[in-house]
């Protein structure tokens, strides 16, 4: 549901108020996107959904990019970045996670996303010399999975059901985010990162509205008003709107503050989910995702850095 970030330890940063809030809300955004894919799920297509939630992110991150008069690339190599970014952090993830919501609840599926930061630390330190894998990382990555692992109940997997493959899918969808990640960090560096995701989002949907119309048809105008309020959500808030209060974070707090959205994503989504849907985890899902936050907790560093001091 969102761009990979880096898990590698920042330098101490001091987060302003405000900045706490915005944080705040881009938990709330992306926390909220779950509860819209099952509100969607209810009269729309897997394929339909990721159309119109990235289709109609573009049209507002270009109106973003026009009104404040950001520099247009023009390079064809860019563009070509951009297609390959769009596939990993759009197509591949936002269909894995919306087909896996059809089979298990939006609060498991928000927990089993919360991978998406072990992953990118993996697939980091497999490409770039200065994330290697160090003891500490090693740990929180260990624990990650464990976390991942008792929330699925492995042994779930050995009947092969909608349910376990939904589960594999979220996870899927995690290892997209961080393959999108180090992509980005390779390709796309130096480039205005509201027009990075801009031409990443048109990309996306240059490939998945022609998938969409080709496999589901055109979509019906008939929809309930939750239907189309859960769709714009996706859209405008959950995509457009975070991404552009992401890039804002990012320049204030530094990247390893972002996962503390990692953290408050899962528990946003639960809490909706269990107020709105009514659904009910299994105890192993908590105690997965407070193996998988303490993870996290160590591949960030800085707690256990104050400790000591």
């Amino acid at each position: 549901m969102r761009p990979a970030t880096s898990a590698t330890m920042n330098a101490q940063i001091t987060i302003p108020a405000r900045v706490w809030g915005e944080i705040l809300l881009l938990s709330l955004l992306w926390g909220g996107s779950f509860l819209a894919i099952s509100f969607a799920l209810r009269e729309v297509g897997v394929f339909t959904i990721v159309a119109i939630r990235v289709l109609g992110a573009a049209l507002v991150l270009w109106a973003y990019v026009f009104i404040r008069g950001l520099e247009l690339p023009r390079a064809p190599g860019v563009w070509a970045g951009f297609l390959v970014m769009g596939l990993l952090n759009n197509v591949i993830p936002f269909s894995l996670i919306v087909w896996g919501q059809q089979n298990i609840p939006s609060g498991l599926a928000s927990i089993l996303n919360a991978s998406t930061a072990i992953f990118g630390v993996i697939v980091a330190a497999a490409f770039f010399a200065d994330e290697r894998l160090t003891a500490r990382k090693a740990t929180g990555v260990t624990l990650g999975f464990l976390g991942v692992a008792t929330a699925i109940g492995l042994s779930s997997l050995q009947e092969l059901n909608l349910r376990s493959l939904a589960q594999l899918a979220i996870i899927g969808s995690s290892i997209s985010y961080a393959f999108a990640g180090a992509w980005a960090r390779t390709v796309l560096k130096g480039l205005t990162p509201q027009v990075a995701a801009a031409g990443m989002t048109s990309c996306a949907a240059l490939f998945m509205v022609p998938v969409a119309l080709l496999l589901e048809g055109p979509p019906s105008l008939s929809h309930m008003p939750a239907t189309w309020a859960a769709l714009a959500y996706l859209a405008v808030m959950a995509t457009a709107t975070a991404y552009l209060l992401y890039y804002r974070i990012l320049v204030v707090a530094g990247s390893g503050n972002l996962m503390l959205v990692t953290l408050l994503v899962a528990p946003v989504a639960i809490a909706l989910g269990t107020i709105v849907l009514g659904e009910d985890l299994r105890p192993q899902a908590y105690m997965g995702f407070a193996l998988l936050a303490f993870g996290l907790i160590i591949l960030d560093g800085r707690l256990i850095a104050r400790l000591r001091r």
